[in-house]
């Protein structure tokens, strides 16, 4: 099933008919709004890491068609290096983990500019898990470009899938969720596959849900347990 077809399907099983055609029209007229130059210039910021590096993941630059899926979904917005790095001290600290004995996988990558900045990290692997094909395609564009001083994972990887439905590798896991999935009915399809994945592998995982506007679909799933949050974040652990 194509994007936009799973996501009025999801919205006729939840709301109705009537109040999935005003969903729509709500997602059609934010992407008119951030269609409109000066909304597009706006997008064209937080210019340094790309700068830095010679790659492309800021949000300006990403074609009408995922613009409009964004807008169904959730707009893609590159994450800020600042809070990512804290994000990840911040749980290698509460459970003094040791990132070689994990993967890391980010559902939702875009353009992969999370998948680089975990290569900072020494983790076994790094995926990257993007539903829309344009987006997967600059995504591994840029990790072919991308060098880091301070690189110290480079089995990198983006994947064109369906984060409802992926295969989790069977390992200890740091799962990457920024706000990627806001209608609660796709967060709850995510959170049982991963439930779903760990009960096979037996293994470990920890979330990072960087603005977290669903939390509650995530605080109420038995399959996790809050560690900490911060300003812009909430981290869990799963609970075998």
């Amino acid at each position: 099933m194509s994007a936009s077809k799973q996501y009025w399907h999801d919205l006729c099983t939840r709301d109705g008919p009537l109040a999935a055609t005003t969903g729509l029209l709500k997602a059609f007229w934010s992407f008119v709004r951030n269609s409109t130059p000066e909304r597009q210039r706006r997008m064209y910021g937080d210019f340094d890491f790309d700068w830095e590096h010679r790659v492309n993941t800021m949000s300006g630059g990403v074609g009408w068609r995922e613009r409009l899926l964004g807008a169904l979904y959730s707009l893609y917005q590159p994450t800020e290096p600042a809070v990512f790095h804290e994000m990840l001290d911040a749980l290698q600290n509460l459970a003094k983990l040791d990132y070689a004995e994990f993967i890391f996988v980010d559902l939702g990558s875009g353009k992969g500019r999370t998948l680089m900045m975990a290569s900072d990290y020494p983790f076994q692997r790094i995926i990257g898990v993007e539903l829309l094909p344009a987006l997967n395609q600059v995504a591994r564009e840029n990790i072919a470009l991308y060098k880091g001083q301070s690189q110290k994972c480079f089995a990198i990887e983006s994947i064109c899938a369906d984060a409802t439905t992926f295969p989790l590798p069977a390992a200890p896991l740091v799962l990457y969720l920024f706000n990627p999935f806001p209608e609660e009915l796709s967060l709850r399809r995510v959170l049982a596959n991963i439930n779903a994945c760990l009960r096979q592998s037996g293994n470990v995982a920890y979330v990072l849900y960087h603005n977290p506007e669903q939390e509650h679909v995530l605080a109420e799933n038995p399959g996790f347990a809050k560690m900490a949050a911060g300003h812009q974040y909430s981290i869990y652990r799963s609970v075998n």
